[in-house]
């Protein structure tokens, strides 16, 4: 992924109004993050624990997403896998993270949600820059490449549900 600039991914935010993207906290250290590491930007806010954000390039440019976190923790003793880097975690590794729809849909409480590495680091995972806590990532028949692109692809067909009202338009 290239580095995105404040103002490019303020600007990305399909699913909330241009006031809550203005006033949404961007990750600290932006220009130190490893960019060449990253299929999308995706972090948690510090301020708020129940928000995290996640931006992409997607079809037509760049698309940013508010994420709703659900404040429950999940069993210690399961095992949970992301649904986009299919990363194993222990516990509250993975959560469900709902986005708003974009447009009406969204205006009028639509949602949609997908289990995702709880710190949105799976890039960082896929690559073994980063280790799941008590769960070591299987081995995988598939090259890193083929990995890379099938997250890059179920992360695609999430923001595309998200985005649903807008492409009709």
């Amino acid at each position: 992924m290239r580095a995105l600039t404040d103002p490019e991914i303020r600007a990305s935010f399909v699913n909330c109004s241009k006031g809550e993207a203005r006033r949404l906290n961007l990750p600290r250290g932006l220009a130190e993050l490893p960019w060449e590491d990253l299929d999308f930007l995706g972090w948690r806010d510090q301020g708020a624990p129940d928000r995290a954000y996640l931006v992409a390039e997607h079809r037509d440019g760049l698309v940013g997403v508010t994420l709703r976190v659900p404040s429950f923790r999940r069993s210690l003793t399961k095992t949970n896998v992301c649904s986009l880097c299919v990363t194993a975690h222990a516990g509250s590794g993975v959560a469900l993270l709902t986005a708003r729809r974009a447009g009406a849909a969204g205006r009028e409480g639509n949602t949609v949600g997908t289990y995702i590495c709880a710190d949105l680091a799976c890039s960082l995972y896929l690559r073994g820059r980063k280790k799941s806590a008590a769960v070591t990532r299987p081995n995988e028949s598939l090259p890193l490449e083929e990995q890379i692109a099938r997250t890059v692809a179920n992360l695609d067909a999430f923001l595309a549900q998200v985005r649903t009202d807008t492409l009709a338009a």
